[in-house]
Formats: C-alpha cells, structure tokens, sequence
C-alpha cells in the first residue's frame, strides 16, 4: 500500500507536470487534526484548473489516460454521471477512485472561479500547491463547522416531540410485523433524535468544542462505557421481540439523557408526552393480532 508521503508526492508530481493544474487542495478527514490515522482514510483531493472539459474528456477514453496515472483502478465511480442528480461539468466534477493497493482517491476538478468563491466553505481544507497564487489565504484547517451546537429550548423540545410522536409508528409497524418499515423508521428517524441527545449530552460535558462524527461515530469518546453499550444495543436485526426490546431500551436511553440535558440546560422536559407514548406503546406490544381496537 503507497504510504501517505508517497500519495502526497503523486499528486503534487501530477499537478507540476501539467500546465493546466494551476492549484491543488485537500480536505476531508485527512486534514482534520482530531480524527484518528488508519488505513481506510481516503484522500480528497481537488485540482484546480484552467478548463474542467479536458480532463473529463480524457477521462472517458478507453484507457481512462488522465485517472490511470494515479495508479490501478478496482473500481470507481462518477458522482456527476449520476442520472438523478444535477451537475456543473465546467465548474466542478469528479472520479471516486479504490485503487489496488487499498487507497482511495476522491478526485475533483475545479474552475478558478468556482474555487475562489467555495474553497472557504468547508475550514477542514488545507492548500498543497498554488503554483500563480490563485487561491485566497484561508486559516488553519479545523473541524469547528462540525462541533456539537448547543441546541434552543425549542429544539430542545422539537428534538423530543420528534421522537415520542415517531415512536407511535415503531409502534404500528410492529404490530403489523412490517420489519422493513420499523428498520427504516427505526434507524432513520427515531434513533436520529437520541442521536442528537446524545449528542448535546456529550457537548455539555466537552464545553460544545467537540465533533461526534458522522452518525454519531465518535460518541464512544465520551459516552460511559456501559451507556455506550446501550446505545449499541438498540440496534436491532429481523426478529420482532428483539426489536420491541430494543425500542423500549431505546426510549429509556432518550428519557434518562433528555432530562440530563434539560437540567443541564435549564429547559424545561415535557414528562407528560413521555409517558403518554410510553403507556402507548407498552398497550400496541400486547394487542392481540386480532384487535378492532387499539385503546
């Protein structure tokens, strides 16, 4: 596998051997300097050129010329091929690149224009060569975009309002035995709201200078171990029973954090809505299937 120094030195060999790269940056993970090295972090890397339209068209030769001098492709993909979705050719595209020796480049091109305006829009960015001082200073990479925001009372209350209401539909969906449904509504819904919680609770205790990643990756950083476990532990598979366990845990775990963070925060929790979904949903488990009524 090529070492970072060397992937590093590739794309700066690229860059100064063709006229038409005028400026190369990075972001992403590697730039971010609380995220941990391994082995899967992929490189994303933008180029910074005269015309986008070449280095697409070179790209879709048969021998794909441009992208293969970044070493043998396994497969790839182009975000801005995708039917479904609107793309800026000119401005700015892009190759989703697994190598064969386990790296994996995120490749752009960008216009000169574009770049100027955008290159401050995400502040994990750091600049790798800028050959005619195109690019506009821009400060220290930093992952502070994505600190933990202390929430609002309101959103406090939307936050929890969110995920008794929804917890209605585990409910039903449960009942009927429509799995693919609680799954969906489950991981896309509820558990984004005690993520969230979650979430503020661990702001609270870091004065709200840290990240938790993406779907809340990094929550074990800071999360005791036995509550991380629980958390963990409402995740579910196809069984129904396990999944009624696993909801039940997953609102005592929300009720215990929601009124740490109320506390905390000073807010107000409402107890009321809790323990009408709760009794609502302790009523759907033990309906029988052949119900005509549900209270």
């Amino acid at each position: 596998m090529r070492s970072e120094a060397e992937m590093m030195q590739l794309f700066l060999d690229i860059a100064n051997a063709d006229h038409r790269i005028l400026a190369v940056y990075m972001n992403g993970s590697r730039t971010n300097p609380n995220v941990e090295r391994d082995i899967f972090q992929d490189y994303d890397i933008i180029f910074v050129v005269t015309k986008t339209q070449p280095f697409i068209l070179e790209s879709r030769e048969p021998e794909r010329s441009w992208i293969s001098q970044f070493g043998n492709i396994l497969y790839m993909q182009y975000p801005d091929e995708h039917p479904d979705f609107p793309n800026d050719e000119e401005n700015f595209y892009g190759w989703l690149m697994q190598f064969d020796d386990g790296n994996r480049v995120d490749l752009h091109v960008e216009s000169v224009s574009h770049a100027r305006e955008h290159i401050c829009d995400d502040k994990l960015c750091r600049i790798l060569l800028d050959k005619e001082k195109i690019l506009p200073p821009i400060p220290e990479a930093t992952d502070e975009d994505y600190h933990i925001q202390k929430p609002s009372r309101a959103q406090f209350l939307a936050c929890a309002n969110e995920f008794w209401w929804c917890s209605n539909n585990l409910a039903k969906g449960l009942w009927r035995k429509e799995m693919p449904y609680v799954q969906d509504m489950a991981n896309f819904v509820v558990r984004k709201q005690l993520e969230k919680m979650l979430s503020w609770k661990v702001g609270i205790k870091t004065g709200f200078r840290v990240s938790v990643g993406k779907s809340a990756k990094y929550l074990y950083k800071w999360l005791e171990e036995e509550e991380y476990q629980n958390y963990l532990s409402t995740y579910f598979g196809g069984n129904i029973e396990e999944a009624w366990e696993a909801v039940f845990l997953m609102c005592r775990q929300f009720s215990s954090t929601a009124g740490y963070v109320a506390e905390k925060l000073g807010y107000s929790y409402n107890i009321q809505e809790e323990k009408a979904a709760g009794d609502f949903l302790k009523t759907v488990r033990m309906l029988p299937k052949d119900a005509e009524e549900i209270l």
